[in-house]
């Protein structure tokens, strides 16, 4: 079956929460509408699930990824280029620290632009409709469905106040 995207406009945040109230009850699940605003809402204001933050992990997997590299520069380039200065050991802790450290922020910091590009969903590949009123003060649910469920996802959207549906 084909995935069919239908736009729900609405001018206030009840009947937008309404609106995802009645998606419930049709049998959509949270995964097949999406909340288009152009204004800053706190999480759950429209009654959808807090989505978790996997953020940290991101950050935690370039840190270790990051002092896995740095530790093997360190470490090769010493044994690779055996410089005995003044019977001191070729490993020398200390200064090897630094490395480690800046190595390990390194692979936080891009891990981290990584994780949230991956958060924001960016690229989008696939486009929906889209409206311009949602940038003046609108809010747009998006629902994707199937071709057999669309006329249900329609009856919930114009139960619920949508100011128009967009296909």
């Amino acid at each position: 079956m084909a995935m069919k995207s239908i736009l729900g406009l609405y001018a206030e945040a009840g009947a937008a929460a309404d609106g995802v109230q009645a998606l419930r009850q049709a049998g959509f699940a949270p995964k097949d509408y999406e909340i288009l605003t152009g204004s800053p809402y706190p999480e759950g204001a429209f009654g959808e699930e807090p989505t978790p933050n996997r953020l940290p992990y991101f950050a935690i997997a370039g840190a270790a990824c990051g002092f896995a590299v740095a530790t093997l520069f360190v470490i090769g380039l010493q044994m690779a280029f055996p410089l005995v200065t003044g019977g001191k050991p070729l490993l020398s802790i200390p200064p090897s620290i630094i490395i480690l450290f800046e190595g390990s922020m390194l692979g936080s910091i891009i891990m981290t632009v990584v994780g949230i590009l991956f958060e924001c969903r960016l690229p989008r590949v696939r486009l929906g409709p889209y409206d311009q009123r949602i940038t003046m003060g609108y809010i747009g649910l998006l629902v994707q469905a199937d071709e057999t469920r669309v006329p249900r996802a329609e009856a919930a959207l114009r139960d619920s106040r949508a100011e128009e549906l967009i296909r």
